[in-house]
């Protein structure tokens, strides 16, 4: 399965997402999924990326030519995507990922979340999106999507949007998003 990993390109003060990242990308590769993200080795992404790699993962980084050469060629990545824009960078993981994890991020991490909404909300595809809230992290933008609703500016409903609180609820043979059947879209926990 191809999973798009949305996060950031800084590490946070909280160790805690540092930690996430290091064992998301641990587990991708070691359920064989290929990790899909942004094509940096800067921050979260960089986290999540090298704990792929380091697994035996793979890792398609997906980079604008925006960036320097040298930055480019920087990425440690089974495959490297160069793409114009980061317009196009968010076109072509939409188009080539089956699942969407993201982990805390900032602005950017937030602009491609809503995408992958704004893409299932127009029946353009129905691909989840797992929000991993740790610490919280996600409350105040999950509660405005409730105010959406509520208001009648958004569409309901948003089943393909999830919140877990821990990767270890992605993760658990427990996990109450896991599939209930096999052509299910999520990845088996």
């Amino acid at each position: 399965m191809n999973i798009s990993v949305f996060c950031g390109a800084t590490l946070p003060r909280n160790e805690a997402y540092i930690d996430a990242a290091r064992q998301l990308g641990t587990w991708l590769a070691q359920q064989h999924h290929t990790l899909l993200y942004g094509g940096s080795n800067l921050g979260l992404m960089g986290v999540v990326s090298g704990a792929a790699l380091a697994a035996g993962g793979t890792v398609v980084g997906v980079i604008p030519t925006l960036f320097s050469e040298e930055v480019i060629l920087s990425q440690p990545v089974t495959q490297l995507v160069r793409v114009a824009s980061l317009a196009e960078r968010k076109a072509y993981l939409l188009a080539h990922s089956d699942l969407f994890i993201a982990l805390p991020g900032g602005i950017g991490t937030l602009d491609e979340v809503t995408e992958v909404m704004v893409a299932n909300q127009l029946g353009q595809m129905h691909k989840p999106m797992v929000l991993l809230n740790l610490e919280g992290y996600y409350d105040a933008f999950l509660q405005q999507v409730e105010r959406f609703k509520a208001e009648g500016l958004m569409r309901s409903p948003t089943d393909y949007l999830t919140s877990l609180t821990s990767l270890t609820s992605l993760t658990s043979p427990t996990c109450p998003t896991c599939p209930t059947s096999p052509t299910s879209p999520l990845p088996p926990c």
